[in-house]
């Protein structure tokens, strides 16, 4: 195994280890390779430099009083064996941010910093250094550092070109500005910022089809003309850390969800407390043709649809009904395209209930 660390080394000729499968040397290559990314995603808080043995944070110079501290954990799945087969590897590290750092937001955290593991069966280090230059750019983009990781070189355990990666993230609130908030209640708004396209979730299925339909990677895009089905399959997850930090601290948010494998069926209740239920309007924005196509292809009803994908939304927000046009204003301000998709209501029976049929459109 191989740190994001200095690790001094001097070249062996015959060395065992390295006659094993693991080369010490390009593990020290691949430190000195994404070391510029990594400081190009520094903030405030940070102590030290890639290098040491853990990474260093001083929660106190970011300004805290009474601060709880929030962690995930997330993979991108396998749609990383869509990126390993069109050799696509430059946004597979934004979507390992996202699919953490999302999780973080919606306990109104800001996420301070991020750490990865990268396992391989032979290290290549132009590959390695892409996907961290792709993780070292969701950091900045969602406004943490990357302060360490972990690069675990293991001839045997994953096959010629297979990799696999997990992400840590580690974020700040102020005890008094947790979410959700206690004042859920009926007649509160629920507001939906678009997804960017699957994300990383539902990519087992997604494969299942292109297989089936003997698609290629390099090919046109089915559902999208004019796009290569790699570069639409491998379009990264949307950061959303601005635009809910933004709501949040503007005093408007009550409750967020990230929606990730489940969909909306299975993610949006975990901010609701007994006896409250989410009522929403399908009609209220146009169903992607990415999930119309993979609804066709695997025969899925709009409720099982809603279940496995976000179904072109890839966050769900609560605010007060006095608050619904202040937090479009300020989601529009900072970029965002939100819906107005539906409200919290007392629950009769299950937690979501849904309405109206989906539109469509690209």
């Amino acid at each position: 195994m191989t740190s994001h660390k200095d690790t001094p080394s001097t070249p062996l000729a015959g060395d065992p280890y390295a006659a094993a499968g693991v080369d010490i040397d390009a593990g020290n290559r691949l430190v000195d390779r994404i070391k510029p990314a990594a400081l190009a995603s520094s903030r405030v808080g940070v102590m030290g430099s890639l290098g040491g043995f853990g990474g260093l944070f001083d929660l106190k110079a970011c300004g805290y009083t009474d601060p709880l501290l929030v962690a995930a954990t997330d993979g991108v799945g396998t749609k990383l064996k869509i990126a390993i087969e069109a050799a696509r590897y430059d946004t597979l590290g934004i979507d390992l941010v996202a699919m953490c750092v999302n999780d973080l937001v919606v306990q109104g955290a800001e996420p301070l910093f991020f750490l990865d593991y990268f396992a391989t069966g032979q290290l290549d280090v132009e590959v390695a250094g892409r996907i961290v230059d792709g993780i070292a750019e969701g950091c900045r983009q969602a406004g943490c550092a990357l302060i360490g990781g972990e690069t675990a070189e293991m001839p045997g355990l994953y096959a010629k070109g297979d990799f696999d990666l997990a992400g840590f993230a580690v974020g700040a609130v102020e005890r008094a500005a947790l979410l959700p908030r206690a004042d859920l209640a009926p007649g509160q708004c629920l507001i939906g910022l678009p997804a960017s396209g699957f994300h990383a979730n539902g990519f087992s299925l997604i494969r299942k089809i292109v297989a089936e339909k003997s698609l290629s990677p390099e090919q046109e895009c089915p559902f999208s003309p004019g796009q290569s089905l790699a570069d639409a399959l491998l379009a990264p997850t949307a950061l959303y850390v601005k635009p809910v930090l933004a709501l949040h601290r503007a005093g408007l948010l009550k409750a967020a969800a990230h929606i990730t494998g489940g969909g909306l069926t299975d993610n949006v209740p975990r901010f609701l407390p007994e006896g409250l239920a989410a009522h929403i309007e399908l009609s209220s924005w146009s169903l992607p043709a990415a999930f119309a196509w993979i609804a066709q292809g695997a025969g899925l009803d709009p409720h099982a649809l809603l279940r496995t994908f976000n179904c072109g939304i890839g966050m769900v927000l609560t605010v007060s009904e006095t608050a619904q046009q202040d937090a479009l204003t300020v989601l529009r301000d900072v970029g965002e395209s939100p819906v107005l998709m539906g409200r919290i209501e007392t629950r009769t029976d299950t937690p979501v209930h849904y309405h109206g049929d989906f539109g469509t459109g690209a």
